[in-house]
């Protein structure tokens, strides 16, 4: 008996059984039997929109396609694909899907297909909602939100998000310090926004709220870090790769910088890391946080602008109060005042400041009008999620126009109104959804040169405390009454 060639039967046979069920079986997908279900890892998240374009952004588990069916109905029964989008490795895996052509100020409808099927961990989700900016320079009520400074490693539950959700506003802004990356590693700065954005409570923000941001120092590099960022290339490459801005800077001049308009109003996003000399430099006429391009773009875009408010969005705070040497305007106020010199000396109405960062929230003015403009206001809002220090104590900004909220997490909110006049109401929210002070608000009308406003803006107890400060007592030494 061959041995040999009986017990090969059985294996030919086998071998053949196996061939023939791969011939008439339907091959599963290569990328699926290689890599395992394509699906999102994080997102979506909407980034800009415009009167005609919608930006969504998304992480993928690889190389796959990623493609949005989008309609004005609920039910998606009719619905438009967008252009697919590969995510490659090189890009960590993310995506911006653009969605063009569309109606200005009406809602839309989204899902998401990964590999050109639905995500599979999303398909028991509704479609997510969107809405399209109306066109430029039209009279329309809005509102946003921003932050700063949320700390995923001291709080990755972060409670304050669904409160801003409840808020319903129209756009959100990430001024800074969006992660704690805090490295010289780009992977760890990558690592750290995938942790950020997984958390669970800003999921519906994310989905249905375009969300804008620029970076401070902890998502740029090191703490305080400036133009001699050994990774500042690659840190705005990642920044590119997980955020989804209308622009990045300039031809030839990098940054995240970049102007964006909604209605009436035109906000100008800076960058104040990429081209910024050292805090700790003499703060000489030389001296810069913006770069000579970016200042000039700055000036040249406030010159253009029609708009009847002009937000300026920076990390840092835009008063003196951290002194010289502090991480903010407060080592650059040549330069600021450069800034607010040029807008009164070119009559630009309308301009407001935006900053986070100081871990508390504030509400600060910078007098101008004693120097033949008007009066520029400080909104600022911090922390997002992490402890507040009591380094605010020893803070002096030109103007306090509310008491310095140090008690927790906040977010400030801002509506721009347009009937019967155009004004603007600014509040900051707590982690339970209350105003923390008397809202603040201000007339168009009041930020044009020659006019004061901001002693009819302050409020009893600051009044109070500005008075004793200018006896020559601590600011903080004599109690309010009602304290």
């Amino acid at each position: 008996m061959n041995l040999q060639s009986t017990a090969s039967r059985p294996a030919v046979l086998l071998s053949l059984f196996c061939l023939a069920s791969l011939v008439s079986s339907p091959a599963l997908p290569a990328e699926v039997s290689e890599t395992g279900y394509p699906r999102l890892m994080q997102g979506p998240m909407i980034g800009a929109v415009s009167a005609h374009e919608i930006h969504i952004w998304a992480r993928a588990t690889g190389e796959y396609r990623v493609e949005i069916e989008y309609g004005t109905t609920f039910d998606l029964q009719s619905f438009q694909e967008s252009e697919p989008v590969v995510a490659r490795k090189a890009n960590d895996f993310t995506v911006v899907v653009k969605l063009t052509g569309l109606e200005p100020d009406t809602e839309y409808f989204y899902r998401v297909k990964v590999a050109g099927e639905p995500d599979r961990y999303l398909k028991g989700f509704p479609p997510f909602r969107v809405k399209t900016a109306p066109i430029p320079g039209t009279d329309h009520d809005f509102r946003i939100a921003f932050g700063s400074c949320p700390r995923v490693q001291e709080d990755p539950v972060q409670p304050l998000w669904p409160v801003v959700s409840a808020l319903e506003p129209t756009l959100f802004f990430w001024i800074g310090d969006n992660i704690y990356g805090d490295s010289l590693y780009p992977h760890v700065l990558q690592e750290d926004y995938r942790r950020q954005r997984d958390v669970p409570g800003l999921q519906p923000l994310l989905r249905s709220v375009p969300n804008l941001a620029i970076w401070d120092d902890h998502d740029y590099g090191l703490n305080n870090q400036d133009k001699g960022n050994p990774i500042k290339e690659e840190a705005l490459a990642i920044f590119k790769q997980y955020w989804a801005n209308p622009a990045y800077g300039l031809p030839g001049t990098p940054g995240i910088f970049f102007r964006y308009s909604y209605g009436r109003v035109d906000f100008f996003f800076l960058d104040g890391r990429y081209h910024r000399d050292s805090d700790n430099d003499p703060d000489t006429p030389e001296k810069t946080m913006l770069g000579r391009d970016q200042l000039a773009w700055l000036e040249s875009e406030l010159a253009a602008s029609t708009a009847v408010f002009k937000v300026l969005v920076a990390g840092g705070g835009w008063s003196k109060a951290k002194g010289e040497g502090g991480d903010s305007w407060a080592s650059f106020i040549h330069e600021r005042n450069k800034i607010f010199n040029f807008i009164r000396d070119n009559e630009i109405t309308g301009v407001i400041l935006l900053s986070g960062d100081s871990h508390v929230g504030e509400l600060n003015a910078i007098p101008w009008s004693d120097e033949g403009g008007y009066d520029f206001y400080d909104l600022v809002s911090s922390p997002l999620a992490q402890a507040t220090p009591d380094s605010w104590l020893e803070r002096r900004p030109e103007k306090r126009i509310r008491k310095v909220y140090f008690q927790g997490s906040n977010v400030g909110v801002v509506d721009f109104l347009f009937y019967p006049t155009p004004r603007l109401m600014y509040r900051l929210i707590d982690i339970h959804g209350r105003s923390v002070w008397e809202p603040f608000e201000l007339q168009a009308s009041e930020l044009v040169n020659g006019v004061q406003s901001w002693p009819s803006k302050v409020s009893e107890e600051e009044r109070f405390r500005q008075e004793n400060y200018d006896q020559g007592k601590g600011y903080y030494e004599v109690p309010f009454p009602d304290d």
